[in-house]
């Protein structure tokens, strides 16, 4: 479906004046140059998150700094939704704030955290938008992975996660919460993206699938599971990752040999050099991520177009990551220069 004609005009100029307020890297750098959360909290103040922080109680703590600002991004993301009117890409968008959360609770349930600890960390802006508050609330309050999964079971999640809590008690590793939900919001994007009429929206969201596709079969190399357990992975194929290209990359030996078969592919230049194989994850998440970013930048040379839209939810939503990421570096004394060498911003 695509937007229709003053809709269209409305939602880019909001969109517009959204990245007008957007945080440069030189506002980024002085607040990650703050003494401690107290300074950085009033530092906030004089940006465009104000009004968010204005009624966080001391003592400040990360965590508690992080709950507001996602909020914030949860009033721009549903505004925005609104001003567009019924657009299946951007209500798949939306999944990806109910997806943060869930991740939260079933990572705290496996590390042993009681709900009443977790529920602080959580943000429940953007399910009381949408009317779906009770669903997250029943997965806080179950007493294990399984029986938050259970939950979970009637809603869109459901299939998704059961196989995440099995292959969880398989590999003990908590990265499969993030890679199944993400799946789940991914799956929504490709279906949203073949109704979509939008076809400026197209390479935005190629982008995405490629991202979750190769880091996914990347990831699955490094656990060792069978190719159809990576196949069963991924999303949708596109004309830059097809089904061929991740049929030859589970064939390969080791994630070295992986990332060797893509030097022949849109992506080469992402490629690290490194070769232990963490690391080489990693890096290579890091410099698809930074691409993503200018490719969301880039769409603002172009108006009245949804990709405006797509834009603005995408920089805002690495805007409170970096200001998450400062939060905690600032908490933890970490030096300025090396937490702004890990946030994603324009050079």
């Amino acid at each position: 479906m695509g937007v229709g004609g003053p809709q269209k005009v409305f939602s880019s100029v909001k969109s517009f004046s959204a990245r007008g307020k957007l945080l440069s890297k030189k506002e980024l750098q002085t607040l990650a140059e703050s003494r401690d959360l107290d300074e950085l909290v009033t530092r906030i103040k004089n940006t465009a998150y104000a009004d968010s922080i204005s009624k966080l109680t001391t003592p400040f703590t990360a965590e508690k700094i992080e709950v507001p600002l996602r909020s914030r991004l949860a009033d721009v993301h549903y505004s925005l939704s609104k001003s567009v009117g019924g657009s299946a890409v951007l209500k798949a968008y939306y999944l990806k704030l109910l997806i943060w959360n869930l991740k939260l609770i079933f990572k705290g349930k496996v590390l042993g955290i009681p709900s009443e600890q977790i529920e602080p960390r959580i943000n429940l802006r953007a399910e009381e938008l949408i009317g779906r508050r009770d669903i997250i609330v029943k997965a806080l309050v179950a007493k294990d992975i399984e029986e938050a999964a259970s939950s979970l079971a009637s809603s869109e999640f459901g299939d998704e996660v059961a196989k995440a809590v099995a292959l969880y008690n398989e590999k003990k590793d908590v990265q499969v919460f993030d890679i199944y939900f993400e799946k789940i919001f991914y799956k929504q994007l490709g279906a949203a993206m073949k109704r979509s009429g939008e076809k400026d929206v197209i390479p935005l969201i190629r982008m995405d699938m490629d991202f979750f596709n190769l880091l996914s079969t990347l990831r699955g190399k490094f656990w060792g599971l069978e190719e159809q357990q990576i196949l069963d992975l991924i999303v949708a194929y596109t004309s830059t990752v097809s089904r061929d290209l991740i049929v030859r990359l589970c064939a390969m030996e080791s994630v070295a040999d992986a990332f060797s078969e893509l030097e022949n592919t849109y992506y080469k230049e992402m490629i690290p050099e490194t070769k232990d194989p963490i690391e080489a994850i990693s890096q290579f998440e890091r410099s698809f991520e930074i691409e993503m970013y200018r490719t969301a930048n880039r769409t603002f040379t172009k108006m009245f177009s949804l990709s405006n839209v797509i834009g603005i939810l995408k920089l805002t939503t690495y805007e409170v990551r970096n200001l998450s990421a400062i939060a905690f570096a600032v908490q933890q004394k970490i030096d300025p220069q090396t937490t702004m060498s890990k946030i994603i911003t324009l050079e």
